[in-house]
């Protein structure tokens, strides 16, 4: 039976499947690093957390013809790349926003969190104040929780990005944790390749084309056995042409970025995506589920239950 406890900004939850903890102060946003747990493996995650989230950006250089920059983005290292980027709200969520608020539902086989928050200043002469919402559920009978991330924009941006950690980053030592990332526009790649550092646009790096949008996005990780069933941490964005742009690339740890939309939008419109984060004995258990929610991009959640929707 699926059974929640909040303790002050601590979240804990426990279903048949899964234990997890959502901290709604300090680091934020998704799930606790470290703290989702596979009760058929006893695999837990290696990382900052899941489905973390960052800012609003657009895929252009910073140009101050443009109006006025307070918050100038980097390029050209090993930590962001060549990739043409700017700032359109901040700040970071995860690091500097330091408290959501929050909701907890309890229905029946089931916890669902919900936080929100408000970015606090923009650039461009972009107003601040868009809204970001993350919904996650956590129900009997599965190894994995499913997510939704929608932002409601309140300015009109051509191409506007929501980036976020999916499945998250992966914090190792030469790779010693894990076995294997997998990424399903890659392939397999051991981990024994992830020990150097490189840019994001270096390696690995998705680039949506709407004209070859892939089946599947599916990426994460096999975590080592050590004398343990497999188990894969996988995260899987359940409509593929959500994705904007993906990354997995070694900067002292695996970073696992993805950016969502990309899209034209209205003020007053919302973007998003939805997605199911968890384990998996293998890829193909992850494919067959994936193929069941594919499509979705929403979540609905009520005390009598809820459910994947095609829409935000």
């Amino acid at each position: 039976m699926a059974t929640v406890n909040v303790s002050g900004s601590i979240i804990s939850i426990e279903t048949d499947r899964l234990l997890a903890q959502v901290h709604t102060e300090g680091y934020v946003s998704g799930i606790k690093g470290g703290t989702l747990v596979d009760k058929a493996s006893g695999a837990c995650d290696l990382g900052h957390g899941l489905d973390i989230v960052d800012f609003l950006l657009e895929p252009k250089w910073d140009d101050p013809s443009d109006g006025p920059c307070e918050h100038p983005y980097h390029h050209g290292d090993a930590l962001h790349g060549d990739l043409p980027k700017r700032y359109v709200e901040g700040p970071q969520v995860c690091t500097q926003a330091k408290r959501l608020d929050f909701e907890v539902i309890e229905g029946d086989g089931f916890v669902a969190v919900r936080q929100w928050y408000r970015w606090e200043w923009a650039n461009y002469g972009n107003a601040p104040g868009s809204r970001w919402e993350q919904t996650m559920v956590f129900a009997d009978g599965l190894r994995y929780f499913l997510s939704a991330d929608r932002v409601t924009s309140v300015n009109t941006v051509d191409e506007l990005i929501l980036r976020i950690d999916l499945p998250g980053h992966l914090k190792h030592s030469a790779g010693a944790e894990f076995a294997q990332m997998y990424m399903s526009y890659e392939g397999y790649v051991p981990s024994s390749e992830f020990v150097e550092d490189w840019a994001p646009d270096a390696r690995f790096l998705y680039q949506r084309d709407d004209d070859a949008i892939p089946e599947r996005m599916i990426r994460g990780y096999q975590v080592r056995p050590e004398d343990k069933p497999v188990a894969w941490l996988l995260g899987m964005p359940l409509e593929p042409s959500d994705v904007f742009q993906a990354w997995c690339h070694q900067r002292g740890y695996v970073c696992h970025i993805m950016e969502i939309g990309g899209r034209r939008v209205q003020a007053g419109e919302s973007f998003g995506a939805a997605y199911a984060i968890g384990w998996f004995d293998d890829i193909p258990q992850a494919e067959a589920t994936y193929d069941l929610m594919k499509g979705a991009r929403g979540l609905v959640v009520e005390a009598d239950g809820w459910g994947l929707t095609a829409d935000l």
